[in-house]
């Protein structure tokens, strides 16, 4: 079966030119939502997802209507390829695990993509080691607790504000809430 999937960020975009192409390009089934690619949880494409088969493919017109990072694009077309399904994309057609030349592609770029994502992290790990070599400990500065006492107390009598208490304390709202929520002891 061949799936295509076809997304718009918002209610007033038009889904009309991907379904064309998607049409054309001999899908069986069509998934359309109207939603920001930035939100994991996408309804239309976990239905996709589950109905997937081994030897299926999913079309997508264009990378940036299934995914809009690296990582979460090189996740799910590994997902993709553990069901032993197929993706291709009729924009870039590097994107194209139908053929051996696009599965090769795939896996040179997944390849660097892993690479720069252990780079990044190996470099991570340098400087918070060169950093605790010097002294520095990392993390967020810790609150006096005479500071948080006060805040605490000026909030429980009620005789301020919460702006007023953060004004006067300088702590932030959210460690403010936090304290009171958790009633650290002090």
């Amino acid at each position: 079966m061949i799936f295509g999937y076809a997304r718009v960020s918002k209610n007033d975009q038009n889904l009309d030119r991907q379904l064309d192409q998607l049409k054309q390009a001999g899908c069986n089934r069509i998934y359309q939502e109207k939603m920001t690619g930035t939100k994991k949880e996408r309804p239309e494409l976990t239905r996709m997802m589950d109905s997937l088969r081994e030897g299926d493919t999913i079309i997508v017109c264009e990378l940036t209507r299934l995914s809009r990072s690296v990582k979460d694009l090189f996740e799910l077309v590994e997902r993709i390829n553990e069901i032993g399904a197929d993706i291709k994309s009729l924009k870039e057609p590097w994107l194209d695990t139908t053929t051996p030349h696009g599965r090769l592609l795939f896996s040179v770029f997944s390849g660097v993509s892993q690479f720069e994502r252990d780079i990044i992290r190996e470099r991570t790990l340098e400087g918070i080691s060169a950093a605790r070599a010097r002294g520095r400990k990392g993390g967020r500065p810790k609150i006096d607790p005479k500071t948080v006492k006060l805040a605490l107390d000026l909030y429980d009598s009620r005789a301020c504000s919460v702006d007023n208490i953060l004004r006067t304390t300088g702590i932030s709202r959210a460690t403010l809430y936090s304290y009171i929520k958790n009633r650290k002891t002090l």
